[in-house]
């Protein structure tokens, strides 16, 4: 009969010789792994040994503290005489829709903390909740509607009805410099929209510390806005989403090969498209249309983006439009081509899986653009189109807001610049000089 020692050497030997094959075989499991290309799968991927660990908790809303501005600062320029909070009206189309990115922001904050107004799909996706309670926020919004206020008091500088715009942002920031809130971070944690190019036009250098919701930066210095601090959020769509685009076979189903449809006489950036005309139009597949965005118009571009494989999508007035949004949500695969665009949600959406890109110079060169389109094999374009659909949702403007919709992306985006706004308002506190580092 073995003695207690000799039976401790042995299961100590078995332990050893369990050690020395296991680690090697889980090494070479680990190292041995295909390697993953695609963002999309890595994101699914689990840590191995983590597939049976309970799921992490997902990350608390945003708390936001709105102010209490009267109503001429944002709905009642939609309607003076309504009361409570209105609905987007379906009349108000074109430029005021594209822009409306405020009133979307506002209205996901009417429902309170998150108490239980929505349903439980509302309140799951929730990024952003509003706190009564200033010192509980994260983030302060200013809910005023600055692009909406350029569209309906006169639409350029010499304009006499642009007076109002302009005593309605004088106002503002006499109510917000009077605010402790606003003193104590220099306005840092403050969300201020300003999706249309010219909003807030007079008064902008008097809030370049704050967190602005812009469209691209097309018109705004370095030191007003950059992508450190402020969100880049999509245009409110105005076609008619595609929601039934299930054909057996979507490549066939899409006879045009590229369509535009738009202005062609643009400013700055935009001049390229006078020039894209002269190069696209009356090539075998193309649809290149000069129009305006009337409501014949836009349900021209609807069928057309439907109808159609890709979607032109060149500068505007500004590197950015609406129609690269109209686009997506018709699941045409945007071809972009603009020097200088900026695209919303790029730290957690992958364009490039979706779109194509092409410089000015490259869209310019004869037959260069067409001829890479059409080298684009059935296959390869039925799985670009998947994933375009697969992202639309994210691009969807909502009441009340729905998990992953461009409401609550934005939110979410806000929520990632909180950090540095938190470093920035604590070192300004203890600083004695300017800041040395800048």
């Amino acid at each position: 009969m073995a003695s207690p020692s000799s039976r401790a050497v042995a299961v100590g030997g078995a332990l050893l010789l369990l050690l020395v094959f296991a680690v090697p075989t889980t090494f070479l499991y680990l190292t041995s792994a295909p390697a993953v290309s695609s963002p999309s799968l890595l994101l699914n991927l689990k840590p191995f040994g983590a597939r049976c660990a309970p799921a992490a908790a997902a990350a608390p809303p945003l708390r936001v503290f709105m102010y209490d501005l009267p109503r001429r600062f944002h709905v009642g320029m939609m309607d003076a005489s309504a009361s409570g909070f209105p609905a987007w009206p379906p009349s108000a189309g074109g430029i005021r829709r594209q822009h409306s990115v405020e009133y979307w922001m506002m209205a996901s904050l009417q429902g309170g903390g998150g108490g239980g107004n929505g349903s439980s799909e509302e309140e799951e996706g929730r990024e952003a909740v509003r706190v009564t309670d200033p010192d509980a926020a994260e983030a302060f919004f200013v809910p005023f509607f600055s692009s909406l206020s350029f569209n309906v008091h006169g639409r350029n500088m010499t304009d006499p009805e642009t007076e109002a715009d302009r005593l309605l942002q004088v106002e503002l920031m006499e109510i917000l410099w009077k605010s402790k809130y606003w003193q104590r971070s220099a306005g840092r944690d403050h969300v201020i929209p300003m999706h249309h190019p010219n909003a807030f036009r007079f008064l902008r250098d008097m809030v370049n510390a704050s967190i602005l919701i812009v469209a691209d930066f097309g018109r705004y210095t370095k030191e007003l806005a950059s992508l450190r601090k402020d969100v880049v959020a999509p245009y409110v769509h105005v076609v008619d989403s595609f929601l039934n685009d299930d054909p057996p076979d979507p490549f066939d189903a899409r006879p045009t090969l590229l369509f535009f449809r738009g202005r062609t006489v643009r400013k700055d950036e935009g001049k390229i498209r006078a020039k894209l005309a002269k190069i696209l139009k009356g090539k075998d597949g193309v649809r290149f249309e000069d129009s305006l965005a009337t409501g014949e118009g836009i349900k021209t571009s609807t069928e057309g983006m439907r109808s159609s494989k890709f979607c032109l999508h060149p500068a505007g007035d500004t590197p950015s439009s609406c129609r690269l949004f109209d686009a997506i949500v018709s699941h045409c695969v945007p071809v972009i081509v603009s020097s200088r665009i900026e695209l919303p949600f790029e730290d957690e959406i992958d364009y490039s899986e979706f779109s194509l890109f092409f410089s000015v110079e490259e869209a310019l060169r004869p037959d260069y653009l067409l001829n890479q389109l059409r080298q684009i094999q059935k296959t390869k374009w039925v799985e670009i189109w998947s994933k375009l659909k697969n992202v639309s949702h994210h691009y969807e403007f909502q009441n009340p807001p729905r998990k992953g919709d461009a409401v609550n992306m934005i939110w979410r985006q806000v929520k990632h610049k909180v950090p540095a706004v938190n470093l920035a308002i604590h070192r300004n506190r203890r600083l004695k000089i300017p800041d040395w580092w800048g």
